[in-house]
């Protein structure tokens, strides 16, 4: 049994992840905004698709990442990132395999780690998606 969450829905661009992402106004919705472009900049084989209300980010169909708007910040999330290193402590959660990232006022983090972590979070579900047949 594999521990991926996986999405066959998921496409190449969904126009509902683009509706949902120009939904969000002011400065929370541009760094939801600038956080997927950078999940969808990962890789060729990045798909997407809103799952839980949220903008989606898949390797194929197997869920990385996804941004989540909230009153006061935005989630930056990870499907595996109870797996992934953190050295910086950026990652939050306690739940079995999920993870996230806040942003926003008063939740200001070193971008570059944030973007070397988002990398890892791709390049750890592509080695798993192959491992597991995708």
């Amino acid at each position: 049994m594999s521990d991926l969450f996986r999405f066959p829905a998921a496409r190449k661009r969904d126009a509902g992840v683009d509706a949902w992402l120009v939904s969000r106004p002011g400065p929370l919705g541009e760094i939801a905004r600038r956080w997927f472009e950078a999940l969808r900049a990962c890789g060729d084989d990045v798909r997407e698709l809103i799952h839980d209300g949220h903008p989606t980010a898949c390797v194929g169909d197997a869920a990385f990442a996804y941004v989540a708007v909230f009153k006061a910040h935005v989630n930056l999330g990870f499907y595996r990132g109870a797996e992934l290193p953190d050295p910086a402590g950026l990652l939050q959660g306690s739940g079995k395999m999920m993870r996230h990232v806040k942003l926003g006022p008063g939740h200001e983090v070193d971008e570059e780690t944030l973007a070397m972590l988002l990398e890892m979070a791709y390049t750890d579900m592509r080695r798993c998606a192959t491992r597991n047949g995708t």
